[in-house]
């Protein structure tokens, strides 16, 4: 042939169209097959792809046999003749006629069951799908049902272009797969290889399409159209998600082909050792990813497939890789949780709980069996695998599960509780922490759902995680959860007691008649048509609780029993009114004593010995530990505190359910052995102990006693515990002294409380316990305190002192009351002189106190002294004297009579303190309550004194003769003396000289003016008390006399101003008789003292000669003849002056019977006087000579 041009066109030409002939015929026979074969099946003599029945293995008509015959004979030319033309074709007209051509003759072979030519068919056309660099291709894979396409070593890296040939390909794959995806079979695999390629290409960031090469991956995923890796990844998606369309048995095929990809990928090998690489990591992605979208969208028939899923699943959670064990545990956590979340599982689960109630016998494996089979892999993963991170996943698993679909399980939570009773023994502190996330899931939201036979399961796995000792937090947590668990239940106590009958209103005492209803009772809070007992078993399951929490009340870790206590009582406390009698016995003997008994038995065998704290570091080479507090830096005192927290809770029973308790049997033992407890504590325990049993008995006491509720021989028993320890040895620590504070104050607001079950015995026990306690207090005081502190227990005591006045129905122990407050403020030193006579009086007061004394006995041998109740400390005696008058005060007017006489006894006794402690507030306070109770005897006891003088005779000349010796023991004795060498400073000589001019007025301005019942004898007594004060400076001699502090004057010059004031008159006064007997008893004192001073001052002139008199004696002088100038006195006081007959009839007949007439007593002094040097005295002298002039009628007309 020429080498020529058109010979050469001529020749390309002939060749063109002889190859389009050929390829036009070759497709022609490809097309004619596929044409026979839909013949076949449109007569039915092979099923449809597309078809639900199942497919014959074998073809038998006529159509069918022939088309099968053709595709054996034809089918490896024809693969090979379309392979050549498809891998040297580049236009697209030419690949879409092959492909096509690929598409037919495939389906085909799938539809007639051609198996090998199928296989490799797809292989064939799998191999222009993905154009990767370097891609060897292993023939004899191609042939080979079960083949695998070889894996491509590249780096993912590489660039990965798919040409448009590729992208036909891979779109004619996916026709044939949606088209055969019923008969693919095994085949499967083949297609997946390529898909899972075609994944990794679609997420790679190097790989492209041919046309937008040059466009980076950014740009094609923001841009506005779909690109070719777009359409590719719908479609692929498209065709998992379409497996909801496929028969059973090719959902289950298309699953096996992926799990044998995943097997492919990843070798045997690397479950053990090894890493995956990245595009292995991406096959099994593919797979897992295919598998777990295949389950989502066969959610209505999961069933068939789950196993299938799941185990794979397992194998892979198995896997050295921790990449493959995490997609494991994603899938199967999505896959578990898309299960039980479909409309299908609700479903199923609604039909199962139908057959329950219906008369349809099932047995537990039939009706719950699927779902157990969804969450077993979870309990397979969690005791089988030993790593730890496959362990953890699966109780993440879990936990996801009972957040999200908890409420819609049923027959799986005996599987689940199991599992997490498992892990809670656990040593690894993550395990146990996810293991309980759970658990408190189930606790907090899912204990109405939960069935009841799964109950008591559910709270011994809560009170196991309280039991664990890696977290304490989670002990802590778990022992509310038990408390969440008992408010569930007390909910059913309250259905149960609602819906009961009347034989079945004590919740336990019939368990045997409620197996009747058990088969007709169901929960309202939970699923409905969920078989309940009869009301899941209260008593059972509350018990169970109350088991959990004693245990753990015992527990080697404080937090923990202590939390455990705290919750057991609570419980006991918020839901006691829905327990049965026999509930209460039973929670009482089986659990709050025992639990008693237990914590004394640890705490008082538990170490003494000190901790060190954890150590932080060192300082100059010596550790340095973290400081712990004192009281709780021992094994015992921690001990110590659950005591007490297990005696609080004790008496948040008794305040609460005290009248209930009271109706039980077994209730006299029980008080019995709480108060043998408690004065065992207060015995043998710490403060702490003994502290708490008090404040159990109080808040029982108080809370009760004002209602009622509480008996007497309850009561009188509590004042038993009381007596005992006041009573205790004297020789306490600190501790011990804080013990008996506390009980002072319980002994306070106990009598405020029960005040009305007091009678005369109780409060004068009452008495004698207090007097007990100061007693104590008394002898406990060291030497320091003196003066200048506040012993603890005489504090108590001071400040319940106003608590105890007596009650309305105790208005006859005020006397008794108010004796008993003096002996606390003076003890031994009080020594009233009774007269016998004064038996009517005082006899049953006396008798009451005789009857109350504390059984205790006192020491042989020990004086009054020594027994003797009295409060030791100065600063407590300053605050008990005003609270003594206040309460005095208090008292109702006719008992007061009684008592007065020790009132004013023990003020004066305090008065007296002046001349040791003249700086203390004491004789201060004393005074002005001596003034004050004074005052208000003047003004209110005299009216009912006028009443009935026979009964108030006796007490009335005591309380006068008190009165006499109390302001002749401070007047004569403390008022208006010399100061010691440490002078107060000026304000506070000012103070006192106001207190003792005061202290003066109200004697003689209030009680001597007053019309008062006081004996002759006593006022005698008081105004000889006024002159010897008054003749103070007087009868000191001429040496002594200037050096008289001028106080001492001052206040010698206001009692003898004091005397004049007694002995005047004016119209204005309301003269009365006492008045009247007080002037004239005054006025014979005065003058023989007017007498003395004058005498004194002549005599005192005339031993001086030229020299002057001290300023004291001249200043005296003319103070007592200005007052004898001013003196007016009544004819009754004149009456008793000593006057001749003559000068008082001259008196009389100058018609001035009294006026002046004491003048004439002592003109002979003022004859005297008149040669005086003293200037101002003659002339005050000759004031008095012409006023006696007047007086007589010679003054001058």
């Amino acid at each position: 042939m020429d080498n020529d041009a058109s010979n050469s066109a001529v020749v390309i030409a002939s060749e063109a169209h002889t190859i389009t002939l050929a390829v036009e015929g070759l497709l022609g026979v490809v097309f004619t097959i596929s044409a026979l074969t839909d013949e076949a099946i449109d007569v039915g003599e092979v099923e449809s792809p597309k078809s639900d029945n199942d497919l014959p293995d074998e073809c038998t008509g006529r159509t069918a046999v022939l088309c099968l015959s053709m595709i054996n004979s034809t089918w490896l030319t024809i693969l090979n003749s379309l392979s050549l033309i498809l891998t040297r074709s580049q236009g697209e007209a030419v690949v879409l006629e092959i492909l096509k051509g690929y598409q037919a003759f495939t389906q085909a072979c799938g539809v007639l069951r051609a198996v090998e030519p199928l296989n490799s068919f797809l292989a064939s056309l799998c191999k222009f799908t993905i154009n990767i660099p370097n891609d060897l291709d292993k023939k004899s894979g191609l042939f080979s049902p079960g083949s695998k396409r070889s894996e491509h070593s590249t780096d993912q890296r590489e660039n990965i272009v798919l040409t448009p040939k590729n992208v036909q390909a891979l779109r004619t794959l996916f026709n044939v797969a949606h088209r055969l995806h019923n008969v693919l079979g095994p085949s499967w695999v083949l297609v997946l290889e390529t898909l899972a390629a075609l994944d990794r290409a679609i997420h790679s960031p190097h790989a492209s399409t041919q046309e937008v090469s040059t466009v980076s991956r950014l740009t094609r995923d923001t841009s506005g159209q779909y690109s070719d890796f777009n359409i590719l990844s719908s479609l692929n998606s498209q065709l998992f998600e379409s497996s909801a369309l496929m028969h059973v048995s090719a959902v289950k095929s298309l699953l096996s082909a992926l799990c044998q990809l995943s097997s492919q990928t990843v070798p045997g090998s690397l479950t053990v050792t090894g890493q995956a690489t990245n595009q292995q990591i991406g096959s099994v992605a593919f797979s897992i990813e295919r598998m777990t979208s295949i389950l989502v969208n066969n959610l209505h028939r999961v069933e068939p497939i789950w196993d299938l899923v799941v185990g794979h699943l397992l194998e892979l959670a198995d896997a050295f890789s921790p990449q493959l064990r995490n997609l494991a545990l994603d899938a199967l956590d999505k896959s578990i949780c898309a299960v039980l979340g479909s409309d299908q599982f609700q479903t199923n689960q609604n039909s199962e709980k139908q057959l329950i109630n219906s008369d349809v016998k099932l047995n537990d494996f039939q009706l719950g069996s699927f779902e157990c089979a969804v969450l077993s892999p979870l309990m397979i993963l969690y005791k089988s695998s030993q790593n730890i991170d496959v362990r953890t996943g699966s109780l993440k698993i879990l936990l996801h599960v009972l957040e999200r679909h908890g409420e819609k399980l049923c027959y799986s939570w005996a599987c689940i509780l199991d599992l997490l009773r498992n892990v809670a023994s656990e040593a690894d502190k993550d395990l146990v922490s996810l293991g309980f996330q759970s658990i408190r899931v189930i606790m907090n939201d899912g204990l109405s759902t939960i069935p009841a036979q799964c109950l008591d399961v559910c709270i011994e796995v809560t009170g196991a995680y309280g039991s664990q000792k890696t977290d304490i937090n989670i002990s802590l947590t778990a022992i509310g959860l038990l408390w969440t668990a008992t408010d569930f239940i007390a909910k059913g106590l309250g259905q149960k007691t609602a819906k009961g009958s009347s034989k079945e209103t004590e919740i336990g005492s019939n368990l045997g008649d409620t197996a009747e209803d058990e088969h007709s009772s169901h929960t309202t809070n939970g699923i409905q048509g969920v078989l309940y007992s009869t009301y899941f078993d209260s008593n059972k399951l509350l018990f169970s609780v109350f088991s959990f929490l004693q245990k753990l009340g015992a527990d080697e870790r404080p937090e923990v029993r202590n939390s455990a206590i705290r919750t057991l009582f609570q419980t006991l406390g918020s839901h006691g009114q829905k327990l049965s009698k026999s509930m209460w016995e039973d929670c009482l003997w089986g659990y709050v004593f025992p639990i008693l008994d237990r914590v004394t038995h640890l705490a008082a065998t538990s170490s003494k010995d000190e901790w060190q704290g954890k150590e932080l570091g060192t300082r100059g080479g010596k550790a340095v530990h973290m400081l712990i507090h004192h009281s709780r830096n021992t094994a015992q005192k921690q001990w110590d505190e659950t005591l007490v927290l297990v005696l609080s809770g004790i008496a948040r029973l008794l305040r609460s359910f005290f009248p209930f308790l009271q109706s039980l049997k077994r209730f006299t033992e029980g008080w019995e052995f709480l108060l043998s407890f408690i004065k065992d504590s207060i015995l043998n325990g710490s403060k702490e102990v003994a502290v708490a049993g008090i404040s159990c008995l109080q808040t029982t006491a108080c809370s009760h006693c004002p209602k009622g509720n509480m008996p007497i021989t309850c009561f009188k028993s509590v004042l038993d515990v009381y007596e005992l320890v006041l009573q205790r040895s004297t020789n306490w620590s600190n501790s011990a002294n804080k013990v008996k504070q506390e009980t002072l104050q319980a002994l306070g607001d106990l009598y405020v409380q029960a005040k009305m079950m007091f009678d005369s015995d109780m409060y004068a026990r009452l008495l004698a316990i207090l007097r007990q306690a100061i007693r104590n207090s008394s002898s406990t005081v060291d030497c320091e305190n003196d003066y200048g502190s506040v012993p603890p227990l005489q504090r108590s005591v001071l400040e319940i002192l106003p608590l105890l006045r007596p009650a309305e129905n105790l208005q006859s122990m005020w006397p008794l009351f108010l004796r008993e407050l003096v002996h606390y403020l003076l003890g031994c030193q009080t020594l009233f002189h009774e007269n016998k006579n004064d038996v009517d009086t005082t006899d049953h007061t006396k008798h009451v106190l005789e009857g109350a004394e504390i059984r205790s006995q006192e020491p042989a041998g020990g004086s009054a002294a020594e027994n003797a109740a009295c409060i030791s400390s100065p600063l407590i005696k300053e605050k008990l004297v005003p609270v003594i008058v206040e309460l005095f005060l208090e008292a109702p007017t006719v008992e007061k009579y009684n008592a007065i006489p020790e009132i004013i006894q023990g003020l004066g006794r305090c008065m007296t303190t002046r001349r040791d402690y003249p700086k203390g507030a004491l004789w201060r306070l004393a005074v002005e309550g001596f003034n004050k109770l004074l005052l208000e005897d003047v003004k209110t006891i005299h009216p009912v004194y006028k009443m009935d003088q026979t009964t108030y005779r006796l007490p009335r000349a005591r309380l006068w003769k008190e009165v006499a010796d109390v302001y002749e023991t401070f007047l004569v004795g403390s008022c208006g003396r010399a100061f010691p060498s440490d002078t107060p400073a000026a304000d506070v000589l000012k103070a006192d000289e106001f207190i003792e001019i005061n202290f003066l007025n109200v004697l003689g301005d209030k009680v001597l003016m007053a019309q008062m019942d006081a004996p002759t004898d006593i006022l005698q007594r008081l105004v000889s008390t006024l002159d010897r004060c008054a003749s103070r400076t007087g009868c000191l001699p001429i040496e002594s006399v200037g050096l008289i502090p001028p106080n001492c004057s001052k206040f010698s010059l206001s009692c003898l101003r004091m005397m004049f004031s007694l002995c005047s008159y004016s119209s204005e006064d309301n003269w009365h008789s006492k008045r009247c007997e007080v002037s004239k008893v005054s006025i014979l004192v005065l003058m023989k003292r007017c007498e003395c001073i004058f005498k004194q001052f002549l005599t005192d002139e005339n031993d001086l000669g030229e020299t002057p008199l001290p300023a004291v004696r001249i200043e005296e002088t003319i103070c007592v003849l200005q007052e004898l100038a001013r003196l007016i006195t009544h004819p009754d006081t004149a009456s008793a002056l000593q006057l001749k007959p003559s000068l008082r009839g001259a008196l009389v007949d100058n018609e001035k019977p009294g006026g002046r007439a004491h003048l004439f007593v002592l003109l002979p002094s003022f004859c005297e006087l008149v040669v005086t040097r003293e200037t101002r005295v003659r002339e005050l002298v000759q004031v008095l000579l012409r006023l006696i002039s007047t007086e007589l009628g010679l003054q001058k007309s």
